[in-house]
């Protein structure tokens, strides 16, 4: 339950009477309702307020729950005196620049009313037809996206006709007609609708109903919720804390599940795995085979991988290697212009922990210039901000005829044999990568990227290939889970 659903609860057992007990010594609303009419005779009597028309009767199908024995049923015009305001003539210099507030629906606060930002003249209330409210007055709005909206005031101001006033009589407590406006404000919202402009009327709000309990209880139950209150703007910030905490959770758990992954601490290791020397040397015979057949061109040899490049300590087992040691960075490809290939904009591939893509089919004539190349197994990974701190990244599958291009904004890493490109796909989601490519990106604010040199000597962990395998298999049993959180 939210705050708000906590306060809408605290304010309907403060209507049916449940708050609160009921003291016999406190009287009945019934022998209230004679002293109202007292009152409300002397005040007509006096030019205080004018003679009303008769309120109808409220009959059982109109009661929507039980009250206490000494409880009554009224409408709500018999607790008060209503008034809607109205809007001096604007072209009248004379009525505005004066010192009487003038307060409009925008102005309501739901709470105490203090000051206003528009003043008219006492000309105004004179030759126009709005009343000044005496401090007290209970406000709501009646107009538009505020209807329901409150204030009780504690300054003499006017209102505009958007606002309806109650001045209420002295045996009715003005915070208690206050709250039990506010626990009604979506009845009323219901009231307003249907129309192009929702709105509600004076005669609208007079005719409602609302309990009515003794004087004494009601002052009570006003003091029993405004000790309850101040604890629910509490729980709200506990409440709001919480679902803060619980929103990040799962990306916090997603971004931990990848970097103990990297750092060898998310399975554990087997000496029947072997070693990641192994598989290192594995690689770098079939680069050499493959120069030799001119497959691929010998690249430069990059530098050894010094201490301070080193970023987290890794099992023994494991190597670390430059990224352009195990793949073929930005490769080309060499196929017929007649064949249809797939064809992916950026927009096509997924966000976030998934490896998601949709795609076009195209003749690869028409895409072979100026667009990124890849082919099925290929790792590609958005290199520009802000899509590469969304982590756009998938593995390539299942594409027309096995090939594909796509955006230029995007990186490809193609494996050699044995390595476990799933393994590669979720490190370039890792963390530690991301961070560490955010702070080497190029360019300038909202247009930098990942530059290829960077991607080419990125010092990367590299797992035995058994491990490589047992380690996404693990990743996606546990992300499986986090998206269940997310959903």
């Amino acid at each position: 339950m939210n705050a708000k659903d906590l306060k809408d609860s605290i304010l309907q057992l403060a209507i049916k009477g449940k708050l609160v007990e009921q003291r016999e010594e406190e009287g009945t609303a019934k022998e209230l309702l004679k002293k109202i009419q007292v009152e409300k005779k002397q005040l007509v009597k006096e030019g205080k307020i004018k003679k009303s028309k008769a309120l109808s009767e409220i009959k059982d199908d109109e009661i929507p729950f039980d009250i206490p024995e000494n409880w009554e049923w009224v409408r709500v015009g018999a607790v008060g005196s209503w008034s809607a305001g109205a809007t001096p003539l604007r072209s009248n210099p004379e009525y505005y620049g004066g010192k009487i507030p003038w307060l409009k629906t925008g102005d309501l606060n739901d709470g105490y009313i203090t000051e206003v930002p528009e003043f008219i003249t006492e000309e105004a209330v004179n030759k126009t037809a709005v009343r000044l409210n005496p401090m007290g007055s209970v406000l709501m709005a009646m107009y538009g996206a505020t209807i329901g909206k409150l204030g009780i005031l504690n300054i003499e101001a006017t209102t505009n006709q958007a606002c309806c006033a109650c001045i209420p009589y002295s045996i009715v407590d003005n915070k208690f007609l206050f709250y039990f406006l506010r626990s009604q404000r979506s009845v009323y919202i219901k009231m307003g609708a249907g129309g192009a402009q929702p709105n509600i009327s004076k005669t609208k709000i007079v005719n409602s109903i609302m309990p009515l309990p003794p004087l004494e209880e009601q002052k009570r139950i006003v003091v029993k919720i405004e000790e309850l209150l101040p604890y629910v703007d509490k729980y709200d910030a506990a409440y709001s804390e919480v679902e803060e905490l619980n929103k990040k959770f799962p990306e916090d758990m997603q971004k931990s599940i990848l970097q103990y992954a990297v750092q060898g601490k998310l399975v554990e290791q087997r000496e029947e795995d072997g070693t990641a020397e192994d598989l290192f040397n594995q690689i770098q015979e079939e680069k050499k085979k493959m120069i030799k057949e001119g497959k691929i061109k010998k690249t430069k040899k990059l530098p050894e991988i010094t201490d301070d490049e080193i970023p987290y300590d890794i099992p023994d087992s494991w190597k670390w290697v430059r990224f352009t040691d195990i793949f073929k960075i930005n490769p080309r490809n060499n196929v017929s212009d007649e064949l249809g290939v797939s064809f992916i904009p950026m927009a096509l591939i997924d966000d976030g922990y998934l490896s998601n893509f949709a795609y076009e089919v195209r003749p690869w004539g028409d895409i072979k210039k100026g667009y990124t190349h890849f082919q099925d197994g290929d790792i590609v990974m958005a290199k520009i901000t802000p899509c590469f701190q969304n982590l756009k990244s998938a593995l390539m599958m299942n594409l027309e005829n096995g090939i594909g291009a796509g955006t230029t904004e995007l990186h490809v890493l193609r494996s050699y044999s044995n390595i476990c490109r799933e393994f590669f796909m979720w490190f370039i989601k890792s963390p530690i990568f991301v961070s560490t490519c955010e702070k080497n990106m190029t360019g300038t604010a909202g247009q930098k990227r990942v530059p290829t040199d960077v991607l080419k000597s990125y010092v990367v962990p590299l797992p035995p290939s058994a491990e490589q395998k047992r380690i996404v298999a693990k990743i996606e049993e546990l992300l499986f889970y986090t998206q269940r959180l997310v959903k």
